[in-house]
């Protein structure tokens, strides 16, 4: 594989452009608005500023990686010549299936087609498409430069030889590939999410407050950022559209998001994103101080 496509400037797409880039892969990075792209392709400058900055790369590897990436608001001609489609759009169905029928259209018959879904069947969306068998899930973990894994998930229909192809392409991105069966959450949200949801229930039932449930977390479970700092940091809107997904997906009541949790992306409290979710933030995405309404529980 030679030309990579990757759907969505968002934190997980710019992450993956960024990592295809710099080993040396030519990515078409696409987004629906050109202030998507540039945004995103600022970004990705930024962190090739600090990697040069700590010494993991030079100057001309940032300035070959950023060579490497050229960006699209057409959709078609940027998947025209794709070996392989990374799409990285929002977590929701819908768009995601849409994407999917048009990546069937316009791109090359060897294509393969894949999704960083973090929840997402990729039986459901190969079934929108003429090639389901190159239809797999890639789902990248955030910061993408940096996190090892890669949760490989086959569809139903998904072939051995795509899967294989997959494998070798995310060893070549120096990653760590893990195969998963299709079902709800797959593995890392299945269990990753029931927690985070678990410590919204904690805060939200007066148990602890906010550093109060993160401290017991990160000093006594070993985890490097607490659970509600992780949810601020994946997006409170992804953490409800998984937690949808599996209570959807298994019809059990253990699977149903928190009212917090839904009340806060309601009222646009998305995290990080947003500036402010269980704490709020600076422009650099610095915790500043705990939100102002969880101040009486902590």
């Amino acid at each position: 594989m030679k030309h990579i496509a990757v759907i969505g400037g968002g934190t997980m797409g710019n992450g993956i452009a960024h990592t295809f880039a710099q080993k040396g892969y030519q990515v078409s990075l696409i987004d629906i608005k050109q202030e998507f792209v540039d945004k995103a392709v600022q970004t990705i400058e930024a962190n090739l500023d600090r990697q040069v900055k700590k010494g993991t790369i030079d100057e001309a590897t940032k300035n070959k990686t950023l060579f490497n990436i050229k960006t699209y608001i057409d959709l078609e001609k940027g998947v025209f010549d794709a070996d392989l489609v990374v799409e990285a759009a929002s977590e929701n169905v819908d768009i995601k299936l849409e994407i999917f029928r048009n990546l069937d259209k316009f791109c090359p018959e060897h294509t393969i087609l894949g999704s960083n879904t973090s929840s997402i069947s990729i039986t459901k969306i190969a079934s929108v498409t003429n090639r389901p068998h190159k239809v797999i899930g890639m789902h990248f973990m955030n910061p993408v430069p940096i996190m090892k894994l890669v949760e490989v998930i086959k569809g139903y229909s998904t072939s051995e030889e795509t899967t294989k192809q997959i494998f070798n392409l995310s060893i070549d991105l120096e990653k760590i590939p893990v195969e998963v069966n299709d079902y709800p959450g797959f593995v890392a949200n299945r269990i990753l999410m029931p927690m985070i949801n678990e410590a919204i229930y904690s805060l939200y039932e007066g148990v602890a407050g906010v550093n109060e449930i993160d401290t017991v977390m990160k000093l006594g479970m070993a985890h490097p950022m607490g659970p509600l700092q992780l949810a601020d940091f994946i997006g409170l809107d992804v953490c409800l559209s998984i937690m949808n997904v599996l209570y959807d997906g298994f019809k059990n009541s253990k699977y149903a998001p928190c009212p917090l949790l839904v009340n806060m992306v309601q009222a646009g409290r998305r995290g990080i994103k947003s500036g402010e979710g269980f704490y709020m933030y600076s422009e650099g995405n610095k915790i500043l101080i705990v939100a102002d309404r969880f101040k009486n529980n902590n």
